[in-house]
């Protein structure tokens, strides 16, 4: 495995499929990620697991509407819950062990996040969902993500999306897009290339902690980047 231990980062839309007017979870979707996940457990691998809130509420939707920014972000932030809850049940089905953790403690749903309680569960063979974003308004999961990853001291983020990696433009909007198989975090600064927020981005640079960007809907993807198959784009000073 090239990978032993990792962050993976969902985005709420990729949990509703393809079919973005269905519901805002999609059962076969959230049937097929924990089936990938537990498939990674199986072989040993250590996941952290921190998904967006887009299919439910985002903060900026609502300030967008005249919504106070900061009371619009903490809704965002309880919509990252609910889909963290969501995969914890689909998990615990398929027989994976796991531990709910939160930027913000809700009990009895989640207990706050830290270092200590990451490390526990994951030495405990438990698969680590943090809801709840950083706990902080003002920033996204992205961040969350890079913060997590950086606390756990993962191999690298392994960032789900709809597209199999980073590409000159929205593929999905022009037909000329080229996708890259690698970057540097310099080139993907140069580039303007929205892989992640610039704070997020700016935590796993400064902490030399590796993105793989690649298509979570494909069926066993998962397990082939952690076995080390090129099938997305990696940004990483050392690759």
């Amino acid at each position: 495995m090239q990978y032993k231990r990792v962050l993976i980062k969902l985005s709420g839309e990729a949990l509703m499929g393809q079919d973005k007017s269905s519901k805002v979870l999609n059962k076969d979707v959230m049937f097929e990620v924990a089936s990938q996940i537990k498939s990674l457990v199986d072989n040993g691998v250590e996941i952290g697991i921190v998904i967006g809130g887009g299919n439910i509420f985002r903060g900026l939707q609502g300030a967008a509407k005249g919504m106070d920014r900061v009371q619009g972000d903490y809704m965002g932030m309880l919509a990252t819950v609910i889909n963290s809850m969501a995969l914890q049940a689909e998990l615990e089905k398929q027989g994976v062990k796991t531990e709910l953790l939160g930027g913000l403690a809700i009990e009895p749903i989640c207990k706050e996040s830290s270092r200590a309680r990451i490390k526990q569960a994951l030495e405990e063979g438990k698969v680590v969902i943090i809801g709840g974003g950083t706990g902080n308004p003002y920033f996204t999961t992205d961040t969350a993500s890079s913060l997590r990853a950086i606390e756990m001291q993962a191999d690298a983020i392994l960032k789900g999306t709809r597209v199999d990696g980073i590409y000159t433009a929205d593929p999905e909007k022009d037909p000329n897009a080229t996708k890259y198989s690698s970057l540097t975090y310099e080139e993907a600064l140069n580039k303007q290339l929205k892989i992640m927020d610039l704070t997020a981005f700016a935590l796993c640079r400064e902490n030399n902690m590796p993105i793989y960007v690649f298509d979570m809907n494909k069926k066993g993807n998962l397990i082939k980047v952690i076995k080390g198959e090129h099938i997305g784009t990696i940004v990483a000073d050392n690759q």
